[in-house]
Order: structure tokens, then sequence, then C-alpha cells
């Protein structure tokens, strides 16, 4: 009976006997895992996954005095490499002499809600620097369109021609400024929805970024033709895709100890997913992974701040636009980096098609 109802929980239960070696786990614990009972059982828990030399000090003692203990924040490591983010509480089993016969041990993943916080953070600081660059773009243009004017009348009282060209330098300096504060607020115009084929939009990047790379880049199509149509605005979502795109490439480019430049984009379907806080029923991922150098951790945390870049002639506005144009269609944009493989995720939500 007991065994019937830790076979039902929706936690991973694993049961060690007192020298560690695994006597059961449920089938929580088997997907959590990766692995199957019967390929485990009476196997050492560090053939099965392994925290450190200390954990594993600490089982031991669990064992030998009766006392459980919980551990947070843990970061486990499997056979094949996968690394789990989660808490577990280690609860000894007394038999009938009163010393510890097994230990239970129950795994809470915090993977889920580690990545929901980050999106969360993610979301809100994007929206910050937002409302921040609007405040400020409204007090730098209302008195650069005083110089600007103020230029002009001057402009029109001089006769000679070289005293224009400063006037004119004014002028063309307060266009030019201008157009930049224009830039960091990005697309102003609301979004056209309208139903679309996300792959469309998709080859008719790959079109624009094939040309600028001129065969010194291979792009590499990974497509999940099953995804249905979204919702969204044509050109604001190749103008985001194709800033995303267009930063692996040029990365690549820069990059002269790669050989082999490649950027793949993939495309796949997530069945109940949640971007930040909100639970979507289908989610279209677009990944553009490229093999190039990496972004550094500290470019990485503030990756989607405007003026930030890894690049030297970089406006750090690319990324910024793309996150600004994805988060007025309800999605986000994720990245990861390590050297050799840098990943964008682009989430959009599928349900409002329907």
């Amino acid at each position: 009976m007991h065994s019937l109802l830790i076979d039902h929980l929706s936690t991973a239960v694993v049961k060690l006997d007192n020298e560690l070696l695994i006597e059961y786990l449920n089938p929580a614990a088997e997907m959590l895992l990766a692995v199957s009972r019967r390929r485990v059982y009476g196997q050492s828990i560090e053939n099965v996954f392994f925290e450190d030399e200390s954990s594993i000090s600490a089982l031991h003692n669990a064992a030998n005095t009766g006392y459980p203990f919980t551990k947070r924040e843990a970061r486990l490591e499997m056979p094949n490499g996968k690394k789990l983010f989660l808490d577990y509480t280690v609860t000894p089993v007394m038999g009938v002499l009163s010393s510890t016969e097994s230990l239970l041990i129950e795994l809470y993943p915090r993977d889920r809600m580690k990545r929901i916080s980050q999106e969360d953070e993610l979301l809100v600081t994007h929206q910050t620097s937002k409302e921040l660059i609007r405040g400020l773009a409204h007090e730098i243009k209302n008195p650069l369109g005083g110089i600007r004017g103020a230029a002009q009348l001057i402009s029109r009282s001089f006769k000679d021609e070289g005293l224009k060209d400063y006037t004119q330098v004014i002028i063309e300096e307060s266009d030019r400024l201008r157009d930049l504060v224009d830039r960091l607020l990005g697309p102003r115009q609301l979004p056209k929805i309208e139903l679309l084929n996300v792959h469309k939009v998709i080859e008719r990047v790959n079109q624009l970024v094939t040309v600028e790379a001129n065969e010194q880049v291979r792009f590499i199509r990974d497509y999940d033709p099953s995804i249905p149509d979204i919702m969204g605005d044509s050109s604001q979502l190749i103008q985001a895709l194709l800033n995303v795109v267009r930063n692996a490439m040029q990365a690549l480019l820069q990059d002269n100890s790669q050989d082999n430049k490649e950027v793949r984009i993939m495309t796949r379907a997530l069945r109940q997913f949640t971007i930040g806080s909100k639970r979507h029923k289908l989610v279209c991922k677009i990944s553009v992974i490229d093999n190039g150098p990496g972004i550094p951790e500290p470019i990485l945390k503030t990756l989607f701040y405007p003026m930030v870049s890894g690049r030297p002639d970089g406006t750090g506005l690319g990324l910024s636009i793309a996150q600004s144009i994805i988060n007025q269609h309800n999605g986000l944009i994720e990245c990861k980096s390590e050297p050799h493989q840098t990943l964008f995720n682009i989430l959009l939500p599928i349900e409002s098609a329907n």
C-alpha cells in the first residue's frame, strides 16, 4: 500500500539503504533523473547523481545519526552530463532496533521556478529601461527642437556662406541626435496583427543575412513544419529576428579563431509553457544558435539594455529593439552563452491565433 501511494506522488522519491545503495525510485523520480529503477537497483547513489563529497558525507551522517536535513538550491550532475537545479529533503527511516534502516530522499526541481523568476526579472527590467528612455527622450527632444529652430533662424540672417556652414553643423548634429533617440525608443507603431507563417518570416531573414555573410557563414535550417500560424506583425517580427541573427553573424565574422562558422535557426512547438508568469497552451520557440566565441558574462546580464554591445563597432540597439518588438507580441527573448555556443530563444505564444 505504501509503495502504491508513493508511486502516485508527483514528488520524486528515492529510497536508499544505510550504505547509500538504491532500493527504490518512484515513477516521478525515474522521469526526473531519466533512469529506470530496475537498471539502477542496488547501485550507489553516486552512479545516478552526484553533487559533491560534502553531500555524500551528509547522507552518511543522516544514516548514522538518524537526523533529517534539507538542502536548498543543490546542483546535481548526472552521468550523461545533464545538470539538475533542485531542493531535496533527506529523511532517515528507523528500523526495529532504533537504527537507520533506509533513507528517503524527496527531490523538488527548481529549474522551472528559477526560469520563471529570471523571465519576470528580465521583463520588469526591460519595461523599466523603456520607461526611463521614454522620459529621457522627451527631455532631449524638446530642447533639440529649439536648438535646431534657432540655428535655422540664425542661418537666414547670415550673408556669409562660411558662417552658414557652422549653423548647418548644428542642424545636422541635432537631427542625428534626434534619430538616435528615435532608435532608442524602438518601433513607435503598434503591431499590425495578422495571421502569418513563422517560417516565411525566417526565410525572409535568411535571404537577407545570406547576402550579407557573402558565403563566410553557413546558415542551417532546422524547422518543425507542424507549428501552426501565429498572430503577429510580419515586418516587425522580421526586424526582430534579423537583429538577433545579424548579431550572431557579426560575432562569427569577427572571430578569427573559428573556421567553420555556423548559425543554426531552429523552430519547435512547446506545450503548456510559461513565459514570465503566464502559462500558454502552445508556444513557438525560434532558436538562433551560433558557434562563435560566446558573450562575456558581464555583458550577458545586461545584453538587452540599450547601448550595451560586445563589439567595438556595435550600437547596442539591435537586441534592445528586438526585445521590445517580441514583448509587444506577448513574447520574450532569452539568451544563454558559453564559448562556441550562444543560444537565443525567441518565445511567441500561439494560442491567440486560434
